[in-house]
């Protein structure tokens, strides 16, 4: 008896490493949770979707990967890539110097800005020196966060962890503005907060999206690979259209 639970034991100990070596295999690709148009869950399928989301599964296809997207907080994405519990975090990511200390990002694939957001009938506001004694809301480990403290001299920068949470908070007067990502601020304006809202001043701050990836991953050079064929065969353009409504830039 013994040594039948022995075995037994031994054959569940085998099963589990092979099924270990096999989820090894799959790559798990961190997401932001709520960044439209960029990823966000689709209230009809229940699923994230997005142009990162389909981009990433064009790459994956591409370089013949199996993967696992784990959609959360924007700000729990490099740490997760810097203690090895993610592969590669794709979520509208601005490839900064700081940033490249600790990961590594392949190839700029989207370029993009900082817009100022203000309701509708605000007349006070129209530009970044507008914005000093204001309240400014915007999300929280972001570009966004880091340009608004420098620039601003604003009276309180409040901090979010999603989208929702700062643009609703401009909606119920307890902002000023809002101070985000280019692409993003211009989706809730045309869609959500449409007639609410409006965007004042020039593009701040030109940048650059990246895929990011844990140093030294072997994953770069592939990804960058991938994206050139991608963009040589339309695959990239026609994602970028269907998204975005407009020509790639």
């Amino acid at each position: 008896m013994k040594r039948i639970v022995t075995l037994i034991a031994a054959f569940a100990v085998a099963a589990m490493m092979v099924g270990s070596a096999f989820a090894a295999d799959e790559l798990v690709v961190a997401t932001d949770t709520n960044f439209p148009p960029f990823e966000f869950k689709d209230p009809a399928t229940g699923k994230h979707t997005g142009f990162d989301v389909e981009l990433w599964e064009a790459i994956a296809k591409e370089i013949g990967v199996e993967y696992d997207l784990q959609p959360m907080d924007f700000n729990g994405i490099i740490p997760g890539l810097q203690s090895g519990q993610i592969d590669v975090g794709i979520a509208g990511m601005t490839i900064k110097p700081e940033r490249r200390k600790v990961v590594d990002f392949a190839d700029g694939y989207y370029n993009a800005g900082l817009l100022i957001l203000v309701k509708e009938g605000e007349n006070g506001i129209n530009s970044i020196e507008d914005l000093k004694g204001k309240i400014v809301s915007t999300k929280l480990g972001t570009t966004s966060e880091d340009f608004v403290k420098k620039n601003a001299n604003a009276k309180d920068v409040k901090l979010f962890p999603n989208n929702d949470s700062m643009f609703m908070e401009l909606i119920a007067g307890g902002a000023d503005a809002v101070v985000f990502d280019s692409p993003v601020i211009a989706d809730f304006m045309n869609k959500r907060g449409k007639g609410m809202v409006k965007v004042v001043g020039p593009l701040y701050q030109g940048q650059s999206y990246g895929i990011a990836f844990p140093k030294g991953s072997g994953l770069v050079t592939k990804v960058n690979a991938a994206l050139k064929t991608l963009r040589e065969n339309g695959t990239y353009r026609d994602l970028y259209v269907k998204w975005f409504q407009t020509e790639p830039k």
